[in-house]
């Protein structure tokens, strides 16, 4: 009993001793890098385009993803403690499209001091926040959003004759794709003084917020004979907004993103165009640079993903593509 006993404790030691030996590890049992991609949410159709895209890089690399997101894209708070529990089970690399662009950098931070790799997808980093903290990011993989703004506002001067009354619906304020996207559509227009923005309110990237603001807008402004939406989701409430009001076909609906949804929309006529940003590149490019980061690679502090115009023309065309 006794040589049983001694046995046994010296098994528990040995176990006990590769437990500690396997704390902080960043690898799976088979060797392979964990890489995480938090996302802003998945209740988005844009984000499991994303998604995917990561799932075809990972598997393709042999890397273990992690998909990790908040139920809301308003939801920064869930988002950074998503990161942290990451950060602290040790994963190899993080991805992250941020659901504030200030807000995130404190993570970002205990990340750096973990000495774990971030890739920022999608939405930039507030500069200035990040300078101040002195936080580092290996590369930023993300389409330009302020000339996706541009792209949308020229289609607008040239499908209205230069003649429009704009309603806008905003982002999240101060998050930098919604900004940069309103900056881009407004310097594109400014040239046309009879496109006029009417009205111009944050709707949070959400489909409910965007029917019940886009509601108000037209009960303020019955004028308003277009509207610009920061992304699909709002763009889609908005169309529903316009059929309650019976407006159908008569008030110009224009997104961003391209969703297979809005894609139905243009190519049934309840929206005019949206702008085309291949979430799957976004997703397959930030693997592939955090895979390139761990084994020492260089990786570009910038990966340019594609942008579109998408209208009737080209909206089956570019679903099949998909």
């Amino acid at each position: 009993m006794r040589a049983t006993s001694r046995v046994f404790l010296t098994i528990l030691a040995a176990a006990a001793l590769a437990a500690g030996c396997n704390r902080g590890t960043t690898q799976t049992s088979g060797g392979r890098p964990r890489v995480a991609l938090v996302m802003k949410t998945l209740n988005n159709p844009f984000f499991i385009d994303m998604q995917r895209g990561a799932e075809d890089a990972a598997k393709r690399m042999n890397v273990d993803l992690v998909v990790q997101a908040a139920e809301r894209e308003t939801d920064v708070e869930r988002q950074m403690q998503i990161v942290e529990n990451l950060i602290q089970a040790r994963v190899s690399a993080l991805a992250l499209t941020p659901s504030g662009s200030r807000e995130v950098v404190p993570a970002i931070g205990k990340a750096n001091a973990a000495s774990i790799p971030v890739i920022i997808v999608d939405t930039r980093l507030d500069a200035k926040a990040a300078a101040d903290a002195g936080v580092k990011t290996v590369s930023f993989v993300g389409s330009d959003n302020y000339r996706g703004g541009q792209i949308i506002g020229d289609y607008l001067v040239k499908a209205s004759g230069g003649r429009a009354r704009v309603a806008i619906l905003e982002g999240i304020p101060g998050h930098e794709t919604g900004d940069s996207r309103v900056r881009g559509f407004r310097d594109a227009i400014k040239s046309s003084p009879q496109v006029t923005i009417v009205a111009s309110q944050p709707a949070n990237w959400e489909r409910d917020q965007g029917f019940n603001v886009f509601q108000n807008m037209l009960q303020a402004h019955p004028d308003i004979d277009t509207v610009f939406a920061c992304n699909d989701i709002m763009a889609l409430g908005a169309v529903e907004a316009i059929a309650a009001a019976g407006r159908t076909g008569k008030v110009r609906v224009l997104g961003f993103d391209a969703i297979d949804d809005a894609r139905r929309a243009i190519a049934e006529g309840r929206m005019e165009a949206t702008v085309a940003q291949f979430p799957d590149e976004m997703g397959r490019s930030a693997v592939e640079a955090a895979v390139k980061a761990l084994k020492g690679e260089a990786v570009p502090a910038d990966i340019s993903v594609r942008i579109g115009l998408v209208t009737k023309d080209n909206a089956a065309r570019e679903s099949e593509k998909k």
